[in-house]
């Protein structure tokens, strides 16, 4: 692979032109491709409005002190917009492919088909997909070894994780390869296995479902609901995840928290049977040594101490700390 590796962005809507804003924003040189036919003046007229939306954003930034105003030119112009027309000689050369037409199976059927057809058999393309599968969507690929999904959160040039989710005949060293160049930007990439709602989809319907439910039953107003989370939920796992979380409080305390909800609201607060198992062996969290991580080879006292530094120092930034006498 080169030093500066060829980038492209299939597509030139939301997520093309995030992923376009964060390369340029890291220094890359990358190309949206307007990857449909139609009319030179439409594919003109959409790129222009990429180009102008990614303006925008960085201006935002800019008026956030997050770059200087003069860098924005600098950024914009490491980000080439073309037609359909100049595809085939631009993918042929392209060492990365970000693969984000429309979420329609016939779209990313013929996207992928085309792409992986014009490009080389180097190239590694990745699909941005937030509901398909890659072991689905590989098939269209005539190179699958080379072939991956990687979910970016939107906004994309702003959060920091990247799900990617390979399927078992993609290259190893290709996923190496993407992930390295993920890193070199400043994302946080993790692996995922095919999975329908990846990991933060799957989680955060379930929240969004049960925070709308409890709006239904008039457990509380929108307001009170969203401003729970805002001051306790989301500033908890923002310095720890739900995970690290059982272990912290202990499994035994989600055992019992989720037979009473499962008894009182409903079965979908039942405990998965993991929880049940790690009960029996004694895996109860980082109390009892070990849990879903082994606290046993861990220095224990500093990663708390850690952990509570990183959550106080989130609380100063909000202004949500304790009021002193």
């Amino acid at each position: 692979m080169r030093e500066s590796p060829k980038i492209v962005a299939l597509g030139a809507g939301r997520m093309g032109r995030g992923i376009a804003q964060v390369f340029a924003y890291a220094g890359h040189e990358i190309t949206i491709i307007d990857f449909k036919e139609r009319k030179t003046e439409e594919s003109i007229k959409l790129l222009a409005e990429g180009k102008a939306e990614i303006k925008e954003n960085l201006e935002f930034l800019a008026s956030l002190n997050v770059l200087e105003s003069a860098e924005i030119p600098i950024i914009l112009g490491r980000i080439i917009s073309v037609s359909n027309e100049s595809a085939e000689e631009l993918l042929a050369d392209a060492d990365y492919v970000f693969e984000g037409v429309p979420e329609l199976i016939q779209a990313k059927k013929d996207a992928i088909a085309r792409a992986s057809n014009l490009a080389s058999n180097q190239t590694i393309i990745a699909s941005t997909t937030s509901t398909m599968l890659v072991t689905q969507l590989m098939k269209f690929s005539s190179h699958p070894k080379n072939f991956l999904n990687a979910h970016f959160l939107n906004p994309a040039y702003l959060i920091p994780l990247v799900e990617v989710s390979p399927s078992d005949t993609t290259d190893q060293k290709n996923i190496d390869a993407f992930i390295g160049l993920l890193k070199s930007i400043g994302k946080v990439p993790i692996i995922c296995r095919a999975s329908p709602g990846y990991i933060i989809p799957r989680l955060q319907s379930l929240i969004m479902s049960e925070a709308a439910r409890m709006v239904e039953e008039g457990v509380a107003s929108a307001e009170d609901i969203d401003r729970a989370v805002t001051t306790g939920f989301g500033i908890r796992y923002a310095t720890m995840g739900p995970v690290e979380f059982i272990d912290w409080g202990g499994l035994d305390i989600l055992h019992y928290a989720n037979a009473y909800l499962s008894k009182n609201i409903g079965e979908r607060f039942k405990a998965p049977e993991i929880i049940g198992e790690m009960m029996e062996k004694g895996h109860l969290g980082m109390n009892h040594g070990r849990g879903f991580y082994d606290f046993e080879t861990m220095d224990v006292e500093a990663y708390k101490r850690e952990k509570l530094s990183k959550f106080i120092a989130l609380l100063e930034h909000l202004d949500l700390m304790p009021k002193k006498a």
